[in-house]
């Protein structure tokens, strides 16, 4: 059964806005028409100007573009194809973790929202299966991508097997020697898979040159793939976070998680999510931080990031590069620079130089916090959840479980009932090579020193 159109906005009960009567949000919502101070525009590269859509729709998609532009359009149907989709996985549970709860002592509720119920294994097949959509509408045949850990490559060629287009996928060196398996699951759903920076770019070739065995990044894997699409006759990139369009599609998140909580007649203290690029985040917050922006509500936001890649914690608001060729356009937002090749951790989604211009935004306006976390303190957070709520959860996601762990411990010193509602972004079932090194004792903690960041931020532009 087809969801029922959308419903015009109720301002006495936002959260129903836009729900299907099986409670599938048919709208994605736009936080940035709520917010007072817009993020910066993205700019050309060369012109150092506001970049045009006709100049972003040589590389994205036009309804993307569109998306992307938008900062005043507070709710945007979902196709009815992405809507039909959908109805595979969503709407996802919201679990309260009651054995969580019982094992920390704690008087706070934990809920988390479990984005891991569907093949790809994480929260970017809502943005993957749009994305392929729009392509397809345009009459593409290809799309070229990166991906680090693997799950927005898996995502994006689940999404590119349905609609019949041709997958491209450039993933980060070290995920890809660490996590062959979701290798294998891409090449499945038939993606090409070329590890990142390869020899069959020039960019790849110069990346290689001036950093000899490197691991790759995110950013090293962004200019491949946008290179790789300017040389395909049909195509176009398509990103799987930082970008506000994917935030945009990942809304769907918070919109299901703030309706279940009306429904249970719960209201969150506070809200935590793992945080790379920012996808996922935006999307969780994004309900509850416009009740915040209109004055209708008040929650804590935080985000976790690793402490090998502190684009929040430690970074600068400036205009930079969103990629290590230097290809993309510039976009204001916390980094480390574009240079940065952070170390060969486990949370390969999370190595990424920079953070959502909307988060970043958010971030600087003290309207959330930021926290950075060891990789072993997250993989010790990561074995007791497993142990006691009986899902193995992905690295990434377990940054969120560590702080959500800490603020319960908080509550249990302080004798407070908070309620803590977290992103449980994937599950962990590929990311087996992260939980044997922490088993067998012999991860460790790379922090980088401040004369490592310092030389990422040398190369940010002149705006």
């Amino acid at each position: 059964m087809n969801p029922e159109a959308p419903k015009p906005c109720n301002p006495e009960a936002p959260y129903k806005t836009y729900l299907s009567e099986n409670e599938l949000p048919a709208a994605w919502y736009n936080l940035r028409a709520d917010m007072k101070k817009k993020p910066a525009p993205l700019l050309n590269p060369a012109t150092k100007k506001p970049v045009t859509a006709a100049e972003l729709e040589q590389v994205f998609c036009r309804e993307c573009v569109k998306q992307e532009l938008d900062d005043t359009t507070p709710y945007i149907p979902i196709p009815q194809p992405v809507l039909d989709f959908y109805k595979m996985y969503r709407p996802s549970p919201l679990i309260r973790a009651y054995f969580l709860e019982k094992s920390l002592g704690t008087p706070a509720k934990i809920y988390y929202k479990f984005e891991g119920n569907n093949t790809s294994g994480s929260h970017k097949l809502n943005s993957a299966i749009a994305q392929a959509y729009y392509a397809k509408e345009q009459g593409l045949t290809d799309v070229t991508t990166e991906t680090g850990a693997g799950q927005w490559g898996t995502a994006l060629s689940m999404a590119s097997a349905f609609f019949g287009l041709n997958c491209h996928v450039y993933m980060v060196k070290c995920s890809y020697e660490q996590k062959p398996f979701r290798r294998e699951v891409m090449r499945t759903y038939g993606a090409d898979v070329t590890p990142s920076p390869s020899l069959t770019t020039e960019i790849g070739k110069k990346i290689n040159a001036e950093h000899p065995g490197t691991t790759g990044s995110l950013g090293c894997a962004i200019s491949e793939a946008v290179e790789a699409q300017s040389k395909l006759p049909n195509a176009r990139y398509l990103l799987g976070s930082v970008l506000s369009q994917v935030c945009l599609h990942q809304s769907i998140i918070g919109l299901e998680t703030q309706a279940a909580l009306k429904k249970l007649g719960v209201k969150p203290d506070v809200i935590i999510g793992c945080a790379g690029g920012g996808s996922n985040l935006a999307g969780l917050i994004a309900p509850f931080m416009g009740e915040k922006l209109r004055g209708e509500a008040d929650y804590r936001f935080i985000a976790v990031e690793p402490a090998s890649c502190p684009s929040l914690t430690r970074g600068v608001y400036a205009y930079d590069y969103c990629d290590t060729g230097r290809v993309c356009p510039l976009q204001k937002m916390y980094t480390l620079g574009s240079s940065f090749i952070p170390s060969a951790s486990h949370a390969g989604g999370l190595r990424y130089h920079g953070m959502s211009s909307m988060l970043s935004e958010l971030y600087d306006q003290k309207l959330m916090e930021a926290r950075s976390v060891k990789q072993t303190e997250v993989f010790e957070a990561a074995t007791l959840f497993a142990r006691t709520e009986g899902t193995l959860p992905a690295p990434e996601s377990s940054h969120a479980i560590r702080v959500a762990i800490d603020e319960a411990l908080r509550c249990k010193k302080e004798g407070k009932s908070e309620t803590i509602v977290f992103g449980l972004t994937g599950t962990g079932y590929f990311d087996m090579v992260g939980y044997g090194k922490f088993n067998d004792g012999q991860m460790g903690d790379y922090i980088p020193t401040d004369a490592d960041l310092a030389a990422g931020l040398a190369t940010l532009p002149t705006v």
